[in-house]
């Protein structure tokens, strides 16, 4: 039952949902009841469902859902991290994260493109290209590029406003997982221009494949750093299979 405070009820359902996640009442893999189910269940309007439900896919604990009931992730939120948000980091770092965007394109696909995110060359795309600051000082040249699905999702985000990740979680997309390749590369006009360094400095580049439960890949991304802004742990964890998952971290 919710607790009678004065609390927002879209707030107090969260709350609830929360717990019932944290119990194990919800087991994480597990169908979440529908929108039309909680609202009988708790006599709720539909947006204050919704409302609910945002917040709970803001948080990473809830996957999906648009059109369908959402899937449960359990334990802690990790897209913030795991998926390297430099918003969630920089915050909780105690720095004030910023961002300007350069670029906003739905386009086609180039063959390199719809070689990244398997989808067909000429299939409709959306690149985002921001600079991202730390303090007001340039950290950061992130280029992305998401299919379509994802793309038309983000036009109607205000990519300067601040985490595309939590946009689109709190939306149902489903960011499950990244795979991260790292290495350094000199500055071209463009990082040197925005980043406020030299032609041929030294950055720190990240590419991204970002994927959903299902495999089916979301988004292409190159993100540049500038060194003493930013550093990339890498931190290997073994599963009960006996592999292993490189977790990128901003650190």
């Amino acid at each position: 039952m919710l607790k009678c405070v004065t609390s927002p009820l879209h707030q107090r359902l969260a709350e609830e949902l929360r717990q019932r996640i944290a119990s194990g009442a919800w087991p994480a893999g597990s169908s979440a009841p529908s929108e039309a189910e909680l609202c009988r269940e708790f006599s709720a309007s539909r947006g204050t469902v919704r409302q609910a439900l945002a917040a709970l896919r803001a948080e990473g604990l809830l996957v999906g859902g648009r059109g369908k009931a959402p899937t449960v992730r359990g334990g802690a939120a990790h897209p913030s991290s795991e998926l390297g948000s430099f918003t969630a980091w920089a915050r909780a770092q105690g720095r004030e994260p910023g961002q300007h965007t350069l670029l906003q394109s739905r386009h086609r696909a180039d063959a390199q493109t719809a070689e990244e995110l398997h989808i067909a060359e000429g299939d409709p795309v959306l690149s985002l290209v921001r600079l991202r600051t730390l303090d007001g000082t340039p950290a950061l040249l992130e280029r992305s590029t998401f299919i379509w699905d994802v793309g038309r999702l983000l036009m109607e985000f205000d990519p300067d406003a601040g985490s595309l990740n939590r946009f689109l979680l709190a939306a149902g997309v489903d960011l499950d997982s990244a795979r991260h390749r790292v290495d350094a590369v000199a500055a071209d006009a463009e990082d040197a221009a925005q980043l406020a360094v030299s032609v041929g400095s030294p950055l720190l580049r990240a590419c991204r494949i970002t994927s959903d439960s299902t495999g089916r890949i979301l988004e292409s991304a190159d993100d540049r750093y500038v060194p003493g802004h930013c550093v990339i742990t890498i931190d290997n964890r073994l599963t009960a299979a006996g592999g292993g998952r490189s977790l990128l971290r901003l650190a």
